[in-house]
C-alpha cells in the first residue's frame, strides 16, 4: 500500500499573510509605493525551490548568487553556467547537508568561497532596530540582499531551522517578505519583523549558538582567489581548533627564540588533515576538441593570480618560511609538502575533481586518471605563456579530457630546493607559497602569547598585511573570512 505524503501546508494566519492574498497583495503595493521592495524584482526572477527537504541554505544561497549576476565559474547543464543548489559543496559534502542540513557559519562560507561578499550577524550581535536598518537599506536597493536563518516555531509552522531570502519590507505595517524557498510547503507570506527576531534569535542545537541573517552583494571587482579552506573532510574542525586555540596555546608554552622556533611550533607537528584544510583552487574545463583556447576572461584571471603568487614570493615572510623548509623538512620530501608534486601528478589529484563538476556521470568516489597528464606551455604572438594541464580521466565507463588552468610561478631552483630531484620545480602550488599565506591568515591574537617581546613585534611585522599589495591582502582577508565563519561553528569565534 502506498503511503500519502504532503501536498503543501496551510499557512497559520495569523501570524503570517500568504503573499498571493488580498492582503498580501495590499502590502506589495504599498510597500513598493514606499521604496522598500527594490530587491524583489531580481529574488522573483530567479526565484527556485529547494531540491531536497534539508537544502534550504542551499536553494536561498544559489537564488541569490544568480540574482547578483554572479558567474560561477563551472557549468551547470551542458554549456550554461548558472548556480542551482546541488553545486553548492565547496564547504561541506552535499551527502552530509542532505542528511543533517547545514549551519549558518557554513552557508556563509559557501557564499564567501563562491565571490559573493558576505556580512554575518547573529542576533546576540546586533540589536532588532540594527536588523531593521540593514532590511531597510537592502530593499531599498537592488545592490544587497539578505538571508535570514530562523526556526519555524514562531510562526506556528512546522518544522524547526530554516534558510530563506528576505524579499521585501512594509514600513507602515513593520512586515517583511519571505520569499520561503521551501515552496512545496508554504508560500512565501509576510510576517512581523519583530517576530522574525525572535525566530533568528533561536538557539541552533547543532551549534549552541543563536540563529541570525547574512548581508551578500557583489564584490566590488571579480575575485582569483588562490586559494580556499575546506571542512568536506572529517578532520577539518580539528585543524580548524588547532590553527584557532592549540598555536596561540603552544606559543604560550615554548620558549620560542626565533622566527625559524615559531615556524617549527606551527608546522612540526600539525594535524594531518592541515593538508586537506588548505586547498588551491584550481581551473578546470572541457578539452576544447579545436586546441587550448583562452578566453580573455581566462588569461585575465590567470593574470591575476600570477600576480598574486609574485606579491607572496617578494614578502619577507615568504623568506622565512622557505628558508625554513629546506631546513627543517626539505620541500623535496618533506611531511608538509609532500603532496605538492610535479604538476602532472597534481593534475592527476585534482582532475578528478574537475570531471566531476563537468560531468554529472562523473563520481568523485571512484575518479581515476587513466591517462597521465602532461604539461603544455601555450603562447600566442604578443602574448606571455600560459601553463595549462591536460589529461583524461575515467570512471564508471565514462571518459573527460580535461585542461587545468595554472598560475605560473618559476621561483629560483636554489630558493627552495637543493637538488632538482622528484619534481620539485617550483611550480605552483609549492608549500612555501602555500604556508605563507596560511600564516598570513592566522588570527593577529595567534602571536600574543610569545614570550619574548622583540620576537613578538618581528612577527607582528612579518605577519600584517597593513603594507603589502592589494591583490595581496585580498587574498589573505578571504582566507581570515573563511576561517572566521568556520570556526563559529565550533564556537572558537572570539579567538578566529
Amino acid at each position: 500500500m502506498a503511503v500519502a505524503g504532503f501536498y503543501r501546508r496551510a499557512l497559520p494566519s495569523p501570524p503570517a499573510i500568504e503573499f498571493a492574498s488580498p492582503q498580501g497583495k495590499q502590502l506589495f503595493t504599498e510597500a513598493l509605493e514606499g521604496g522598500t521592495m527594490n530587491s524583489f524584482f531580481k529574488l522573483i526572477s530567479y526565484y527556485q525551490t529547494q531540491s531536497e527537504p534539508a537544502y534550504c541554505g542551499l536553494a536561498s544561497l544559489a537564488m541569490v548568487l544568480n540574482a547578483l549576476a554572479i558567474d560561477p565559474g563551472r557549468t551547470w547543464k551542458g554549456p550554461w553556467r548558472w548556480f542551482d543548489d546541488s553545486m553548492l559543496d565547496c564547504c561541506e559534502p552535499l551527502v552530509k547537508i542532505k542528511e543533517k542540513g547545514i549551519t549558518f557559519g557554513k552557508v556563509a562560507c559557501l557564499a564567501h568561497c563562491n565571490a559573493a561578499k558576505v556580512e554575518t550577524f547573529r542576533t546576540n550581535e546586533i540589536t532588532v532596530d540594527g536588523f531593521r536598518r540593514f532590511v531597510v537599506s537592502c530593499n531599498s536597493s537592488e545592490g544587497c540582499y539578505i538571508i535570514s536563518s530562523y526556526h519555524r516555531g514562531a510562526f506556528k509552522q512546522t518544522g524547526s531551522g530554516h534558510f530563506s531570502p528576505i524579499g521585501g519590507y512594509h514600513a507602515g505595517k513593520d512586515m517583511v517578505l519571505i520569499l520561503d524557498v521551501a515552496r512545496f510547503k508554504y508560500p512565501p507570506h509576510w510576517v512581523p519583523l519583530e517576530l522574525l527576531w525572535e525566530a533568528m534569535n533561536a538557539i541552533d542545537e547543532a551549534t549552541g549558538h543563536p540563529r541570525g541573517f547574512m548581508i551578500l552583494s557583489r564584490l566590488d571587482k571579480a575575485s582569483s582567489i588562490l586559494y580556499t579552506l575546506s571542512c568536506r573532510h572529517e578532520g577539518w574542525s580539528s585543524v580548524a581548533n588547532y590553527l584557532s586555540a592549540d598555536v596561540p596555546h603552544l606559543l604560550k608554552s615554548e620558549d620560542v627564540k626565533n622566527v625559524e622556533e615559531v615556524l617549527s611550533v606551527v608546522f612540526k607537528s600539525p594535524p594531518a588533515d592541515l593538508r586537506e584544510f588548505i586547498k588551491w583552487v584550481a581551473e578546470v574545463r572541457r578539452q576544447d576538441d579545436g586546441g587550448i583556447i583562452l578566453s580573455e576572461e581566462e588569461k585575465g584571471r590567470l593574470s591575476i593570480k600570477e600576480e598574486v603568487l609574485k606579491q607572496v614570493q617578494g614578502t619577507e615572510l615568504f623568506k622565512y618560511v622557505t628558508r625554513w623548509l629546506i631546513s627543517e623538512i626539505s620541500i623535496c620530501r618533506g611531511a608538509i609538502s609532500g603532496h605538492y608534486d610535479e604538476l602532472p601528478e597534481i593534475a592527476a589529484n585534482v582532475g578528478c575533481q574537475g570531471a566531476k563538476l563537468l560531468t554529472e556521470s562523473f563520481s568523485s568516489l571512484d575518479c581515476r586518471v587513466f591517462k597521465k597528464a602532461g604539461v603544455k606551455f601555450i603562447k600566442s604572438d604578443g602574448e606571455k605563456q600560459v601553463t595549462v594541464v591536460s589529461g583524461t580521466v575515467f570512471t564508471d565507463g565514462s571518459e573527460q579530457g580535461v585542461d587545468m588552468l595554472v598560475p605560473l610561478s618559476r621561483t629560483v631552483f636554489s630558493s627552495l630546493c637543493d637538488l632538482d630531484q622528484n619534481g620539485c620545480h617550483g611550480f605552483h602550488p609549492a608549500a612555501g607559497d602555500v604556508l605563507s599565506v596560511l600564516i598570513f591568515s592566522l588570527h593577529k591574537n595567534t602571536w600574543s602569547n610569545i614570550k619574548d617581546e622583540k620576537l613578538r613585534a618581528e612577527i607582528n611585522s612579518l605577519v600584517s598585511i597593513d603594507n603589502v599589495p592589494p591583490l595581496l591582502q585580498e587574498e589573505v582577508l578571504h582566507l581570515r573570512q573563511q576561517l572566521h565563519f568556520l570556526t563559529i561553528d565550533i564556537g572558537l569565534a572570539s579567538a578566529a
